[in-house]
């Protein structure tokens, strides 16, 4: 499958070679693909890496993401499946850019031909791409309105390592909210854990099934 990730940052980087290993064509998207020379995959444009891709994911700053999507423009985006696994964040981290929605929200409303799937934002890179390296099981929440946008994205978290039993669909895209929100409980977490590489599991009562 063809994935273009706007985005060159860690995150970017590391979902890039995840899918990379698994087999997909793989493009980074840059505002300055000329700047980006020295990553071991290949970059473009943010325009060329959305005409380039079959999935697009969004691994951009979440405060900037609408605005740097709305400069590709609706049309590149109508029917393309949009990954999407940014928090919008102040400069300092302490508060959310998106507090009474989100930023999975806010791309839904402003592509509305564009089926968003937020996924992998509770989370930091390296659990993304290799949750076995935890000491158990971990989950991965899937939103959006999308059922069949909701079946690729799954398909292709397996491919990073996440099994169905680790996958929990939330439900629609306003569902989204508490994905991104329990960015401050993380930075707790990470801060009494002294450690970013964590992740959350999803237990449930006996003879349920999550």
């Amino acid at each position: 499958m063809r994935i273009g990730l706007l985005g060159t940052g860690n995150v970017a980087q590391a979902l890039a070679q995840g899918w990379n290993a698994a087999g997909h064509d793989v493009l980074l998207g840059s505002r300055r693909p000329e700047e980006r020379k020295e990553s071991r995959l290949p970059v473009a444009g943010l325009p060329e890496t959305a005409a380039h891709a079959e999935v697009l994911v969004n691994a951009t700053p979440g405060a900037v993401s609408v605005e740097l999507l709305r400069s590709i423009g609706a049309p590149s985006l109508a029917g393309t499946l949009l990954i999407d696994v940014g928090v919008g964040l102040s400069d300092d981290f302490t508060e959310l850019s998106h507090p009474n929605s989100s930023l999975g929200e806010q791309i839904q409303e402003a592509f509305p031909l564009t089926p968003v799937v937020k996924t992998l934002c509770t989370m930091d890179s390296t659990v993304m791409t290799a949750p076995d390296g935890l000491a158990g099981p971990s989950t991965v929440f899937l939103s959006g309105d999308d059922a069949e946008a909701k079946r690729t994205t799954g398909r292709l978290l397996a491919d990073l390592g996440w099994p169905s039993s680790s996958q929990l669909d939330i439900g629609g895209i306003t569902t989204s909210r508490g994905q991104e929100h329990f960015a401050l409980l993380f930075m707790g977490i990470a801060n009494g854990l002294g450690s970013h590489t964590f992740n959350i599991n999803v237990v449930p009562r006996p003879g349920r099934n999550p």
